[in-house]
């Protein structure tokens, strides 16, 4: 019961950050830029300053939430490390990672950069090389998703 009460939360983090991601890019951004004239990006930002906390802490879930699943598995893993289904479990760490330090580094690093640079000093290089780096989070998202879901209906197949 514990097990599926922690699995229950890491998805629930996942859809709350992947979701997140999602509305992002393709309902808040496109209606803050056709309402630019009447305080499109302040809305953005604000919704920025509040996702970005939830964002934070759905990570912070999905590790440790994940790091419980992988030490449930970890029989089955070494016991089958030969086997695919260890090594799509292990190469989806990879763009998990990945998603992980670009969020962070937005967050922590790139967003400063940008709030201190004026117009005209390559604010907008940076503002999109920001959003560049959420197109990213997403593709490797979906990439995150569709090795999911293999190796649950692997799980489904097996035994």
């Amino acid at each position: 019961m514990v097990l599926i009460a922690n699995y229950w939360i890491h998805l629930l983090a996942a859809v709350c950050w992947f979701g997140g991601i999602i509305f992002i890019l393709f309902i808040a951004l496109p209606a803050s830029a056709s309402k630019a004239e009447s305080g499109g990006k302040e809305v953005m930002g604000e919704i920025a300053k509040r996702f970005g906390p939830l964002a934070n802490w759905c990570i912070y879930i999905l590790i440790a939430t994940g790091a419980v699943m992988a030490w449930s598995m970890r029989p089955v893993l070494m016991e089958n490390s030969r086997d695919i289904w260890a090594w799509v479990f292990a190469f989806k760490m990879l763009p998990v990672s990945v998603m992980v330090a670009i969020h962070f580094f937005r967050g922590l690093v790139l967003s400063g950069m940008i709030d201190r640079k004026e117009p005209g000093t390559g604010k907008a290089r940076l503002q999109k090389l920001s959003l560049d780096l959420v197109k990213v989070n997403l593709s490797l998202g979906l990439l995150v998703l569709l090795l999911s879901a293999v190796l649950s209906i692997q799980g489904q197949t097996v035994g």
